[in-house]
């Protein structure tokens, strides 16, 4: 891998970890349309590492009083909202774990098709829009309760399909529940936190008890700097407009995206 090629990945992951066009969707296919070989597994390892970087880094005073509230609330002092809303982001996160532990090899080697992707891409994306639209704007993300971050929780879970984009189904559920865009956004991030560190550590474990690839270190460091930095931007912007503009953009993008994987790929 030269560094035009981790650059141009980095940034694509950077990119769609956070905008709800799926990152495992835009890494798999990549390398298909680009004519490159696959980047290997180290290289995803280090991606994920920079775009939790950012999404920590973006939210770090909100996930330190959250995390205070937390073992404030374990202490016996109280459960405060923000207290509730890290064991909201906890409970959300248990869907997706004991689906990646029952079903997450079968994804592995079955699901990483082309076509499989453009499907993905296309049908969450007619939801997306769906829930968007017609979805209720009346809460925040400090509205959610037990069983918001449950169907939360189990739509994330879906997005171990390459295609479905973690982002945009968690995003997807949170409007139908009547949360606010920006609230939507906020607790898809902060769901993030836990997910990408999930994912990342899959990936990692599957590197050191595999034969191993060959991992060019320098590689994977250009990875994770230009993923964080573009993670995070991506973060800022995206909250700034998406009350503005809403999902309809996102959901036209996968819908011509699929197009295209059909047409060249089919």
């Amino acid at each position: 891998m030269d560094p035009v090629h981790a650059i141009v990945l980095a940034i694509v992951q950077g990119l769609s970890e956070f905008l709800p066009i799926s990152s495992s969707g835009h890494l798999i296919l990549a390398p298909n349309l680009l004519g490159w070989s696959d980047q290997g597994l180290a290289f995803d390892v280090a991606v994920h590492v920079g775009t939790l970087a950012a999404v920590v880094g973006y939210f770090r005073v909100q996930l330190l009083q959250m995390a205070r509230a937390w073992f404030g609330a374990l202490a016996g002092r109280g459960l405060t909202p923000d207290g509730r809303l890290a064991w909201c982001v906890i409970v959300g996160t248990i869907p997706v774990a004991m689906a990646g532990l029952l079903f997450g090899d079968f994804i592995e080697h079955m699901l990483r098709r082309p076509m499989f992707v453009a499907g993905t891409l296309a049908g969450f994306g007619i939801l997306m829009w769906l829930a968007d639209r017609l979805g209720a704007q009346r809460r925040d993300e400090y509205s959610v309760g037990w069983r918001d971050a449950l169907l939360i929780g189990f739509a994330q879970a879906l997005a171990l399909m390459p295609g479905t984009s973690r982002s945009g189904v968690t995003m997807t559920m949170a409007r139908a529940l009547g949360l606010t865009r920006m609230g939507a956004a906020r607790f898809s991030f902060l769901l993030a936190v836990p997910g990408i560190a999930m994912a990342g550590g899959w990936e990692f474990l599957q590197l050191v008890t595999g034969p191993g690839d060959g991992a060019d270190w320098q590689m994977m460091g250009l990875g994770v700097a230009v993923s964080a930095v573009t993670g995070y931007l991506c973060i800022h912007v995206l909250l700034k407009v998406i009350e503005r503009i809403g999902l309809l953009p996102f959901a036209l993008y996968r819908l011509v995206l699929a197009a295209v994987i059909v047409l060249l790929l089919g």
